[in-house]
């Protein structure tokens, strides 16, 4: 099975719906998805996930499916940086302060470690990750500790549309990595692409492995800029 986790294209936040640029980029990367004769696609129930979902449906007459746990992080705020009026989302500390303690890279002291001992931060991430391995497990592999044990196989490509917080702690979550790790390590770029293929090296276990993080090849291929939402750095 492959699966591939998506960021909604280019937003208006203020309407949660997709700017111009960001319709241009949807319509990019659902050329690209239906190359690739999807089986299911799921989303956010957030407008501006589902609409950029709704491209590739339509070119694949494919249904929607909205899963509620799929929308945007909510409430993982980092309050010593304030930008716009509000406290920046833990997935946007600075990676000088993430990098500082080595607590952050441990996989069973990240959330236990100021200021990310939040109980709410703990009890999300579970939920995020119990609710992936649930999707996962409508295809045949059933989480067993930190590997899938196969029920049965299934070569289907299933595409899920989320968002940014949600992309990078799926992808912790799958990979086995402390999410601050993958915080200060990758980013999702408004319709990024991240494809995940459940290797099966054996009858027994698949392992998920990521083959691309964050791509955005369609973006070049369609000759559109790539828009840095969600760096806060010197991007050009």
């Amino acid at each position: 099975m492959r699966l591939y986790i998506i960021r909604h294209a280019d937003p208006d936040y203020e309407n949660d719906k997709l700017t111009a640029a960001g319709e241009l980029e949807a319509a990019a990367l659902a050329k690209r998805l239906a190359s690739y004769q999807l089986d299911a696609i799921y989303t956010s129930p957030m407008p501006r996930a589902h609409m950029t979902a709704q491209y590739t449906a339509d070119l694949l007459k494919l249904k929607v499916n909205i899963e509620p746990w799929a929308i945007e992080v909510q409430g993982w705020h980092y309050a010593p940086i304030v930008e716009d009026g509000e406290a920046i989302p833990v997935w946007d500390i600075p990676g000088e302060i993430l990098r500082s303690d080595p607590a952050f890279f441990d996989l069973e002291r990240w959330s236990y470690t100021p200021p990310l001992d939040s109980p709410r931060i703990r009890d999300d991430y579970a939920a995020l990750g119990a609710a992936t391995d649930e999707l996962i497990a409508r295809y045949g592999y059933r989480r067993e500790g930190r590997r899938y044990r196969i029920i049965e196989r299934d070569k289907r490509q299933i595409a899920l549309f989320c968002h940014n917080g949600t992309a990078l702690a799926m992808l912790a979550h799958l990979l086995c990595a402390p999410p601050p790790l993958i915080w200060c390590s990758f980013w999702h770029a408004p319709s990024a692409v991240t494809t995940i293929l459940f290797e099966e090296r054996g009858d027994e276990w698949a392992i998920p492995r990521a083959l691309t993080v964050g791509d955005v090849s369609h973006l070049y291929e369609a000759r559109l800029p790539v828009q840095p939402r969600g760096i806060r750095g010197n991007y050009r």
